[in-house]
């Protein structure tokens, strides 16, 4: 079982939370990676670009159900074995064999070029492996008050992951496949070490931590909530992310695109930590809400932006609200269920934003279609979303229950 670490003044044990921090870094930036070159990879063994949609649906719906499956395995193996490390490092290093297989199997499996499909979903099913063990950790590295200043960390780190792929695309790109990959990959060994060498099994221990099956029960309502947070936050940045690279590229056809998007990470990451220490002061559930409301009123002015200072503001406007929300979405997950379900916890949210993801690309062509200030206008709607299930979730009750 974890052991009390000794209790620091600001409540947070700040080498385990960077080392958690190293690696959601690289969880976003091997997606930045994947994301970058998967038409690429498949489009070079003859296959359809279209192809890298339906990929993309199928690892995300793979993900809606494994994604809390494995969070909840985490939750026993943490009760079994006293640590979810053992699980954790299998999926980075599965992970990390599939993701430098991939160009090689693009290079080198011209005769059975099925087996690049293959591998891609079986990189993005490794993914899923650790990805909600990993970050259900924070809840054991920070006391409950502070876990939004801890998570402030992840946002930081992950913000400036997410920058690399509108701001250094063309640099990554001309590197190859093959470099870019295996640099994806060691980043992955690397936050897996990071982690290791901070001792991830020590924490602070939970008032009600004991064993999984004797736990407080969980509210079918409460992962409801959690779910729908994910579903809306992860589909109304999947909006703004398809309407706003448009809406740049219409406003400023021969401008700096690239820069301007990746303000939003910009802000996103420069607003973390002072959003932390907001959620600390002011309360995780009313800063998310702020945080969305801000989104969504940004989402239905879009259409009224007619300059590039605008669209720069725009932008670092946006990514400062996300941030404000970024922050407080795993220790809201983890408020909604008593610890021994940490891991099922967050791979509901997760789950969310999976679904919400093969949602938008079921219908990304109509989506395509559409005006970028309408797709704005949709994604300020599931912004919406979002903050009603914030702001119903503290009223619940329990019903049915999960032991």
């Amino acid at each position: 079982m974890t052991t009390k670490a000794a209790s620091p003044p600001s409540g947070i044990l700040w080498a385990k939370v960077w080392g958690l921090a190293a690696v959601q870094g690289a969880i976003i930036l091997t997606w930045v990676i994947y994301n970058l070159y998967l038409v690429t990879l498949l489009t070079g063994l003859g296959f359809p670009e279209p192809l890298a949609v339906t990929l993309l649906v199928i690892e995300n719906i793979l993900a809606a159900v494994m994604e809390p499956l494995m969070g909840s395995l985490s939750d026993r193996v943490q009760h079994w074995m006293g640590s979810q490390f053992p699980l954790i490092a299998l999926g980075i290093v599965l992970s990390s064999g599939c993701f430098i297989a991939i160009p090689a199997v693009a290079i080198f499996g011209a005769g059975a070029r099925w087996l690049l499909p293959t591998m891609l979903v079986a990189w993005a099913l490794a993914m899923t492996l650790f990805r909600a063990p990993a970050l259900s950790l924070l809840g054991r590295y920070a006391f409950q008050t502070q876990l939004p200043q801890a998570a402030s960390i992840l946002t930081l780190v992950g913000g400036i992951a997410g920058a690399v792929g509108p701001m250094a695309n063309r640099w990554i790109l001309s590197l190859g496949p093959g470099l870019t990959f295996a640099i994806g990959s060691f980043v992955l060994i690397g936050a897996a070490f990071a982690l290791r060498s901070a001792n991830p099994t020590a924490g602070f221990t939970p008032k009600d931590s004991g064993d999984p099956a004797s736990a407080s029960p969980v509210s079918w309502l409460a992962l409801g909530f959690i779910f729908g947070t994910g579903f809306g936050v992860a589909l109304g940045f999947r909006c703004l992310m398809t309407g706003f690279p448009a809406l740049v590229t219409a406003q400023l056809p021969e401008g700096p695109q690239g820069l301007i998007v990746g303000l939003i990470f910009i802000a996103i990451a420069l607003v973390a930590i002072p959003g932390g220490q907001l959620a600390t002061r002011l309360g995780n559930r009313r800063t998310m809400i702020l945080g969305l409301a801000l989104m969504g009123i940004l989402g239905l002015l879009a259409g009224a932006i007619a300059s590039g200072v605008l669209l720069a503001l725009f932008a670092l406007s946006f990514g400062a609200c996300f941030s404000m929300v970024s922050n407080g979405t795993i220790p809201y997950a983890l408020s909604l269920v008593p610890s021994q379900k940490a891991g099922l916890g967050t791979g509901m949210y997760f789950s969310g934003g999976a679904v919400a993801s093969a949602l938008f690309g079921t219908f990304a062509d109509t989506v395509s279609g559409l005006s970028p200030a309408l797709i704005l206008a949709a994604g300020s709607l599931f912004f919406g979303l979002a903050a009603l299930c914030i702001a119903s979730s503290p009223r619940l009750k329990l019903g049915r229950v999960i032991h």
